[in-house]
């Protein structure tokens, strides 16, 4: 493959009225274009944008071209986004946001890193690219900004495929964290039924937790609480096995007694920091923020599902969720616990969505729904696609919330195929 780097300057407010004076930022995005076609042949492909999953998290880094890459670079030249704030974009972590100012100030900057500003984003890299209407993948979070897009800039849209990632056009977070604590109980049982040996592990360590002091290599406290993260492996078919495999060397013998293998909190500190992704522990809950406050959506919800409490028997994992003391708990977030409480009282966010232009969509749309997602519920997913003209939907069981890993090449030809079809349903 070949790569070419491309830096954009955008406004930090799409939404102000510009003058020389408004703030700008950058955003970073990498090209991907196969080999097989000359460099002349490949600057006549078209674009595909892929927006990644999140928020918070920075586009892939490929260092060859395989499953759907490797299918979309047979037609496309492909843009790998680092969404605004991530990666080689304008940085924000605990380092760079106190520089905005006091915790109301850092609030106010942070509005503007939702799916309206990516989308505004996007568009603007497409008209600087002199592209025509392109197509676009969303996975997960991605696919949100993909209605996004449909929404309000669709006049920039060849096509759009979507993976896991139909977001609820109306309702609240709480309506979302109860689909998920559901979804993530049964996935647990599913889990232990597959390895029942892990089951006595699992509580182990809940027992040594709760007794013993255990740290992190970065120096954060390993609680119960943040033990139970590890449910992150729950979310996919490719992962899941990884969480046995975690689980297996958990404790080493010493001299004091049985403690936690360094291997074990070296792989586990990489599930439970936010260090790399602060965006996402800041954010996660107003991806799904209109028009009201989510107020610590998953933690309230929590006080209906106790079976995910810390001091539960037995004890489960839990998911996505973001809690109030990911900020006292992990090192990473300590500096920004102020800003998180302002923004998940925060009552005055944009709508993410207009039902009307997507009630009358004329962009062809197709959308993967993994029938036992974790992370993206199947129910309230089919109920937006429902919402959305002309948006086909393979629904499949075949794959959970990370199925572009699994088998990224054969979902990518489905979800092409489909919406390249004229409408017509291809056979299963």
């Amino acid at each position: 493959m070949r790569t070419v780097e491309h830096y954009f300057t955008v406004p930090l407010d799409h939404f102000a009225v510009m003058d020389g004076s408004a703030e700008t930022i950058t955003v970073f995005a990498r090209e991907y274009v196969s080999a097989a076609h000359s460099e002349e042949a490949a600057s006549q492909l078209p674009w595909l944008l892929f927006l990644q999953g999140g928020p918070g998290g920075r586009g892939n880094r490929w260092g060859s071209l395989g499953g759907w890459g490797k299918a979309a670079a047979q037609d496309f030249r492909i843009l790998m986004l680092d969404q605004r704030g991530t990666g080689l974009s304008t940085p924000l972590d605990r380092t760079t946001l106190p520089a905005r100012g006091t915790a109301a100030e850092q609030a106010a900057y942070l509005q503007h890193f939702r799916a309206d500003s990516i989308v505004a984003d996007a568009e603007l890299i497409r008209q600087v690219l002199d592209s025509p209407p392109w197509t676009i993948y969303g996975q997960s979070y991605g696919g949100f900004c993909a209605l996004t897009y449909l929404s309000f800039a669709p006049e920039g849209l060849r096509e759009v495929l979507i993976t896991g990632g139909l977001a609820p056009l109306t309702g609240s977070a709480d309506d979302v964290y109860r689909a998920t604590y559901q979804r993530v109980a049964a996935r647990n049982d599913e889990y232990f039924r597959w390895y029942p040996e892990d089951r006595e592990v699992v509580e182990r360590i809940a027992r040594h937790l709760r007794s013993t002091p255990e740290f992190l290599p970065d120096g954060g406290p390993l609680t119960v609480e943040r033990f139970q993260m590890a449910g992150a492996f729950l979310g996919g078919n490719t992962r899941v096995d990884g969480l046995h495999y975690l689980l297996e060397d958990a404790f080493v013998e010493t001299a004091a007694g049985p403690r936690l293998s360094d291997a074990f909190l070296e792989q586990l500190q990489s599930v439970v920091s936010r260090r790399s992704n602060p965006l996402y522990a800041l954010m996660h809950e107003s991806i799904y923020g209109q028009g009201e406050a989510t107020n610590w959506s998953a933690s309230r919800m929590l006080g209906e599902n106790p079976w995910f409490r810390p001091d539960a028997d037995p004890l489960l994992l839990t998911g996505e969720m973001v809690y109030p003391w990911y900020f006292e708990q992990d090192p990473a977030l300590r500096p920004l616990r102020d800003v998180a409480e302002l923004l998940a009282a925060k009552q005055d966010w944009t709508p993410l969505y207009s039902a009307g232009a997507l009630a009358a969509n004329t962009v062809p749309v197709a959308a993967a729904v993994y029938s036992d997602d974790i992370y993206v519920d199947r129910d309230l997913s089919l109920r937006t696609a429902a919402a959305v003209r002309g948006l086909q939907v393979w629904e499949t069981a075949d794959f959970h919330h990370d199925g572009i890993a699994d088998d990224g090449e054969r979902i990518f030809a489905r979800l092409l195929g489909m919406v390249r079809s004229g409408g017509r349903r291809l056979p299963v």
